[in-house]
């Protein structure tokens, strides 16, 4: 059986977890791409990204996916974790009304440091304690129908929306640049073919994870 090598993709895209610590984004992460729950996970330090390929009508995707330490004194990796992204996840924790709250001052900085163009998707993370709620969902949804951005409840323990997460947030991104790509053709200029990396900044396609910026 031929399988496809893994750099064969028409699109790469780049996607940012973003959100306070322990709402639980490298375990989305984790889920997304390995299909693996890490049920005691250390915070993140630094940056670490992994990748899947996938299917967006008919295309072949290479999601590069990056998350972050949510902590404040990494706040200088900034500007080079946000570079080149074309999606966002932002990421709070159904239980802790804090990290919700909080999901507003990381929508700023998201819109401050990232394209303008970029694609965002509110997630809240640990569904499966709902009976410890201290978001309601009805709340968030009107916060992101107010906001302009999609919005998605999951559980990375129970694996509850986190293929469709992505696979929503992918499809949006792809539709932006299909209709970018439509507009370049009727204008006459080049149009994003075989192997496209689409606005991200050095592509480590020779590993499926890596880490950078650690102390």
């Amino acid at each position: 059986m031929a399988y496809k090598v893994d750099h064969e993709y028409d699109y790469l895209f780049k996607i940012v977890l973003i959100g306070d610590s322990g709402v639980g984004k490298s375990n989305i992460l984790s889920r997304f791409t390995r299909n693996e729950f890490l049920l005691e996970s250390k915070s993140t330090i630094g940056v670490e990204f992994a990748t899947r390929t996938l299917q967006v009508e008919g295309k072949t995707v290479k999601a590069q996916i990056w998350d972050t330490a949510g902590q404040e004194r990494y706040r200088a990796i900034t500007s080079a974790y946000y570079r080149g992204a074309v999606g966002a996840m932002v990421v709070y924790d159904i239980t802790k009304r804090q990290t919700y709250e909080n999901v507003a001052r990381w929508l700023k900085e998201l819109r401050d440091h990232a394209d303008s163009n970029i694609v965002i998707m509110l997630v809240g993370n640990k569904s499966d304690l709902s009976h410890l709620r201290g978001v309601p969902e009805r709340e968030t949804h009107q916060f992101a129908e107010k906001e302009g951005i999609s919005f998605l409840e999951t559980s990375a323990l129970e694996a509850h929306n986190i293929e469709k997460a992505f696979q929503t947030i992918l499809y949006d991104i792809y539709q932006i640049v299909s209709r970018k790509a439509l507009a370049a053709q009727e204008a006459g200029g080049p149009t994003p073919g075989h192997g496209t990396t689409i606005a991200v900044v050095g592509d480590p396609t020779n590993a499926n994870k890596s880490t950078c910026c650690s102390n």
